[in-house]
């Protein structure tokens, strides 16, 4: 029996109104990493890849919000075989490593060999995406491209600052630095000094003992001059976060302290107040709270002593953490300056509790009385202030 009409004509209609769903939101294949490549091959068109991770909030903004964009769908589907990849779920383990992915989402581009040709990372708006996503199919534009023009003429401060910076949007600058040390090599000590050389140190350089950076450290006064004090600060602020945040945040303290040693040669006032941050960090996260005390008796009114926050928050943690009397002696001067700058709940708690802790019963019962009025007469919750002061006041 051959179909009617009607017939014919809803299943046309069914099929298109898939088709135009479809186009709604990017349609991501989740297969494996070889069947993606297969598809690219078979279909002639190059990947879009993104890798994330499930806890990422950034990813899911993109997921939910800009893969829905009917103009992203469109061009991505297009354009692209469309594929996405949990990083630390089967073959996604493997490929973060490959492609050096380290913050999510990152998005790449591949052709149908798996060769990278753009990588890029982030939350983006839909408009911006997709001018990026565009820019990245420019063959000009590409990473093979741009190393290429870089390979064959190193000394050519253009192309290697175009070449760093398409690497950097989706590397780390750690991941860069050997690019920008391979330039620094046809530099002379009398070509070092210009805006370009300034733009390639503040984009690739990540090696504070390298021949570049070292430059900048000992003609600051001149880079100023080209870029900015301002903006060399920051290169040099960036530079020890970037050489101390790794080792912190593996808790490796042997190589930590080899690079805080190195970092400590940068020798300005800010940068010395980020290694005693970072050191306090280290500190709380290996527990050595000798370590944490003794950093604060030496380094606390230098680089805290305006910080209210900071200052309560040491503080806190000697009520937890720390019994030498000395040292609770001295969390109570930090606190009373916290106290000074900033009259708040959670710091007269804790010198309630650093009073109690000395075994002065009288000061932590004033301090918890101070804490409870002042939450009261905002009309703010003061149990934390009851439960103390009826501890305190049982005999």
């Amino acid at each position: 029996m051959k179909p009617s009409f009607r017939k014919i004509a809803f299943a046309s209609l069914l099929l298109m109104a898939t088709f135009s769903w479809a186009q709604q939101e990017v349609i991501f294949d989740d297969g494996s990493y070889q069947s993606v490549l297969q598809r690219s091959k078979d279909e002639h068109k190059n990947i879009f890849y993104m890798l994330y991770a499930s806890w990422c909030g950034h990813c899911n903004k993109m997921k939910q919000d800009v893969f829905k964009d009917a103009k992203m769908a469109q061009y991505l589907n297009a354009n692209f075989v469309c594929a996405w990849q949990d990083v630390e779920q089967g073959q996604g383990v493997a490929m973060k490593q490959q492609f050096k992915a380290n913050a999510y989402p990152t998005f790449l581009v591949l052709d149908a060999n798996g060769q990278l040709l753009y990588a890029f990372s982030g939350e983006w708006q839909a408009d911006a995406f997709l001018a990026e996503v565009k820019l990245a199919q420019i063959p000009e534009k590409q990473l093979p491209s741009l190393e290429k023009q870089f390979r064959d003429d190193p000394s050519n401060g253009k192309k290697c600052l175009e070449y760093l910076a398409t690497l950097k949007k989706g590397l780390e600058r750690s991941e860069i630095n050997g690019q920008a040390q391979q330039y620094f090599t046809t530099q002379s000590d009398e070509q070092m000094l210009s805006e370009t050389n300034w733009r390639i140190i503040a984009n690739g350089v990540s090696d504070i003992g390298s021949r570049p950076f070292q430059y900048v450290l000992h003609h600051k006064a001149e880079f100023e001059k080209v870029a900015s004090p301002k903006r060399v600060q920051k290169k040099l602020d960036n530079i020890v976060i970037e050489s101390l945040s790794p080792y912190l945040e593996s808790l490796d303290t042997v190589h930590y302290f080899k690079k805080r040693s190195i970092a400590k040669s940068v020798n300005t006032t800010r940068t010395d107040s980020i290694i005693y941050r970072y050191d306090l960090q280290m500190a709380q996260k290996t527990k050595d709270w000798k370590w944490y005390a003794k950093t604060n008796r030496e380094l606390a009114e230098k680089y805290a002593w305006n910080d209210a926050k900071l200052l309560k928050d040491i503080a806190i943690e000697y009520t937890k953490n720390v019994y030498d009397t000395d040292d609770l002696v001295f969390a109570v001067k930090l606190l009373n300056r916290s106290l000074e700058k900033n009259d708040s709940y959670d710091a007269a708690i804790a010198m309630a509790k650093l009073y109690r802790k000395i075994n002065d019963k009288k000061q932590s019962l004033a301090y918890a009385e101070r804490a409870k009025k002042r939450n009261s007469d905002l009309g703010f919750n003061t149990k934390e202030a009851d439960e103390l002061i009826q501890q305190l006041s049982q005999k």
